[in-house]
């Protein structure tokens, strides 16, 4: 005789008593906190110094080289991959804070503040 099959549900429009973290869905030892911790020890002022003041906020240069450096780490090398991954993966939001620079930020950043400098940082 087969008994009852109870199947588990899915909603998506659920809501949850308590907003869930990011922090929560990344293990203490990922790779994405180690990066997050090495980069967090770097002085990275020669690339802060290539910023003007005035004109619309930026992206902080720390957040962009450590979506770059994660990035890397997880064979990502398109900008507008990296792009995509800021939005879908849990990981780079939680690295990132949830900031989303578009590809054209991404890039910029790559090629103009980082090349160069970040020689001189390390």
């Amino acid at each position: 005789m087969k008994g009852n099959i109870v199947w588990k549900t899915n909603s998506q429009t659920q809501l949850s008593l308590l907003p869930p973290s990011y922090d929560d869905f990344v293990p203490e030892h990922h790779p994405v906190r180690i990066v997050n911790s090495i980069l967090n020890q770097i002085d990275i002022r020669s690339i802060e110094n290539t910023y003007k003041g005035g004109g619309t906020s930026s992206y902080h240069p720390r957040d962009l080289l450590e979506i770059l450096i994660y990035a890397y780490l997880r064979n990502l090398y398109s900008s507008r991959k990296i792009e995509q991954a800021l939005g879908e993966n849990v990981h780079f939001m939680w690295l990132s804070g949830c900031i989303q620079p578009d590809h054209n930020t991404i890039s910029n950043f790559r090629s103009g503040k980082l090349k160069g400098n970040f020689k001189k940082d390390i």
